[in-house]
């Protein structure tokens, strides 16, 4: 019971500093403690997709004997005997230990945190041989822009139709959007994306590719005016999609607010209806939104791989879905991990923006 005591006094010790930082500085600690949990998660989530790798069919050493093999005979006029004995088994295992492949799973995922921790390095892709933080650079840019563009539209005629479509709760009107908002939320977002391919290809009034032709330093203002009307049809999909499910969170936000009795009493003391919307009504459903902003931006994201595909647009998507075919391991953990990333740092913003907006929450007090 004495070594029991003994270990209890020493938790209770090194906790009380915590105890006093979250007591003076909550939302600060809440922000530290939701920090140390994306490492954590980040870790494990770095682990088992290296695990995952390893539970694929082959493996990289495989693809690029395989396209050798390939270029190789495009290259040969029928001769076979010069390909005997090119891909022998001390030539693959020798291949695989200079990759450091021969290793398990564990052992390289620890070597890749070595290298990306103390010497920032994400390596190079094993296919390419190009550095994965080139490749990273150059292609998140197009989705993030891609992406916020989506989100910034969504967000503003979300709002305004939702808001909108909340007075009219019951007409016709209402009907009618509740069922096209509903009807876009369920449509399948790849045939609606075919669809809109289709279409450029039959009426020539879109491109069928979403990304111009030439580079931007070439000539800016041509770029921009030629990047919105490629980027038109991928964005009206993507806002479509996005759009039906938040107008109609926002709109039953907007009801339920409505429907409360400090909005009775307001009325009754003769407040404005324009003014019982927008500046009461309308700033708690800002709560719902903003807890699922994250949410939007991961599924917009996640959505935008489907998008780059069909419409050879060069983003981290379709960066992603060509690594993981060629099984190209730093690539694809590279890739995964900055999304991942990216998604959770947007869940901390979105709480610590709770507490900015509602003045009702704050972290760490009971």
């Amino acid at each position: 019971m004495t070594v029991l005591a003994g270990i209890k006094k020493i938790i209770a010790t090194s906790a009380s500093p915590w105890k006093c930082f979250r007591s003076k500085a909550p939302l600060a600690s809440f922000i530290v403690s939701r920090i140390v949990t994306m490492i954590f998660i980040l870790f494990f989530l770095g682990w088992a997709l290296f695990g995952l790798m390893e539970l694929a069919p082959g493996d990289i050493v495989d693809q690029m004997m395989m396209q050798q093999l390939l270029s190789q005979t495009s290259d040969t006029t029928g001769n076979n005997d010069s390909m005997d004995g090119v891909f022998s088994e001390e030539q693959l295992a020798k291949t695989r230990a200079e990759l450091g492949l021969d290793k398990s799973f564990t052992v390289q995922y620890f070597c890749w945190l070595n290298r990306v921790i103390f010497h920032h390095d994400l390596g190079v892709s094993l296919i390419s041989r190009a550095p994965v933080s080139f490749l990273i650079r150059t292609r998140i840019v197009n989705s993030l822009i891609l992406n916020i563009i989506s989100l910034v539209f969504i967000t503003i005629f979300s709002f305004l139709l939702g808001v909108y479509f909340s007075s009219k709760a019951g007409t016709n009107v209402d009907v009618a959007a509740t069922f096209f908002a509903l009807f876009f939320h369920a449509f399948p977002g790849i045939l609606l994306l075919i669809l809109l391919q289709l279409f450029a290809s039959v009426t020539a009034i879109f491109p069928v590719t979403a990304y111009p032709d030439f580079p931007f330093g070439s000539s800016p203002l041509k770029f921009v005016f030629s990047y919105a009307h490629h980027i038109f049809l991928p964005l009206a999909a993507s806002f479509l999609g996005g759009l039906g499910s938040t107008m109609r969170m926002i709109r039953s936000t907007m009801l339920d607010q409505m429907g409360l009795p400090y909005i009775t009493a307001m009325r009754a003391r003769g407040i404005s209806e324009r003014r019982v919307y927008l500046n009461h009504a309308f700033r708690n459903t800002l709560n719902p939104y903003i807890t699922g902003s994250a949410n939007l931006l991961a599924s917009l994201f996640s959505g935008s791989l489907v998008l780059e595909i069909i419409f050879a647009y060069p983003g981290i998507g379709r960066l992603m879905y060509e690594a993981v075919l060629q099984q190209d391991v730093n690539l694809v953990l590279a890739n995964s991990m900055f999304i991942s990333t990216l998604v959770l740092a947007g869940m901390v913003i979105s709480d610590i923006l709770l507490a900015v907006v509602d003045p009702r929450i704050r972290y760490g007090k009971t």
